[in-house]
């Protein structure tokens, strides 16, 4: 049986949400040449994009000295995506519940439920440099034999 091949990239970008879509759009690159079926690439591009723009707003709030790096592990069995900033951190144990009646109608608070939704696996990693999200999707086109 022949090893598949796994690509490794890292992004450094600036804390500014101009830098996003040129995220998305690299990811999704990825992810299509990885021959992820079209749900596949939407969950990965919904929940890439998702963390960065935490990263960038919450982690980093905006600060122009501030840096989120993206790093990408992709095969066509699985794609991994860690998302690291540069702030304070929080407490993953303390977001609300975004389906609880009260959080309904917020504006915010369902980034972390969502990638969890749509992500196989979501592991959130808090540190003296920042916050570390690792994300993983399997591939339902491709799986391991």
């Amino acid at each position: 049986m022949a090893k598949t091949k796994t690509q490794r990239h890292r992004l450094v970008i600036k804390s500014d949400l101009n830098e996003v879509p040129v995220v998305e759009e690299f990811t999704e690159k990825l992810s299509t040449t990885a021959q992820f079926s079209e749900a596949d690439r939407d969950s990965i591009a919904i929940s890439v994009t998702e963390l960065v723009s935490n990263a960038i707003s919450h982690g980093n709030k905006c600060s122009p000295d501030k840096k989120v790096t993206i790093e990408f592990e992709v095969n066509k069995e699985v794609f991994i995506v860690s998302v690291q900033d540069e702030g304070d951190g929080f407490k993953p144990e303390e977001v609300a519940d975004p389906l609880a009646p009260e959080n309904l109608l917020k504006d915010s608070g369902r980034g972390v439920y969502i990638v969890r939704t749509l992500m196989d696996e979501t592991e959130i990693t808090v540190n003296e440099t920042g916050t570390l999200v690792r994300i993983t999707k399997r591939s339902q086109t491709n799986p391991k034999i």
